[in-house]
């Protein structure tokens, strides 16, 4: 009997305080069957403890290009889950700015059809500004599904909750992707 290789998910993990729980959402992950592979960007690195989810995935964490001669780290996506999703990183992604690791598989991904769900943790501030709607009104028509994730007050980012799972919800079709604004 051979064994059927599980789905794989990247998590894009970017720079906010929420960041710190992305385990919620590997291990949810994990639960319904997913395998993970985490890449953060350069700044969200920060937040995150590579070690322990390496523990957890048994993959490395990437925020980095490998070099040419190395081997892949991670298989392709099946699926791809940012969350939590900046105001930087939604804006650079739906200008086609691919100048981090995180950005370019984002980038990639609408060239490929790989399904993205998003998770912003924006806050309204920010959220109010013309470029970030132009670019939720982008990606959307690039197929990416967003969750309810709306804005939080400023400074309050890491006290509101925030809905890890609803990115899995979103990529296997449980529920509609309503806006986050």
């Amino acid at each position: 009997m051979t064994e059927t290789a599980r789905p794989f998910l990247y998590v894009v993990v970017c720079a906010a305080g929420i960041a710190r729980e992305t385990d919620r959402l590997i291990t949810a992950a994990r639960e319904r069957g997913w395998d993970v592979g985490v890449i953060a960007t350069p700044q969200g690195l920060a937040f995150l403890d590579p070690e322990a989810i390496e523990a957890t995935t048994g993959h490395p964490v990437r925020s980095a290009w490998r070099t040419p001669d190395a081997p892949r780290p991670l298989p392709p996506a099946d699926a791809i889950a940012v969350a939590p999703a900046t105001f930087n990183t939604v804006n650079k992604w739906a200008a086609g700015i691919a100048d981090t690791l995180a950005l370019a598989i984002l980038c990639e991904a609408y060239g490929t059809g790989t399904p993205t769900a998003v998770l912003p943790h924006v806050n309204a501030a920010l959220s109010a500004h013309p470029a970030y709607v132009r670019s939720l009104e982008q990606l959307r028509a690039m197929g990416v599904r967003f969750g309810t994730s709306g804005p939080h007050p400023p400074t309050t980012g890491d006290q509101v909750p925030f809905p890890w799972e609803e990115a899995l919800d979103l990529l296997e079709g449980e529920r509609a992707a309503p806006s986050p604004r």
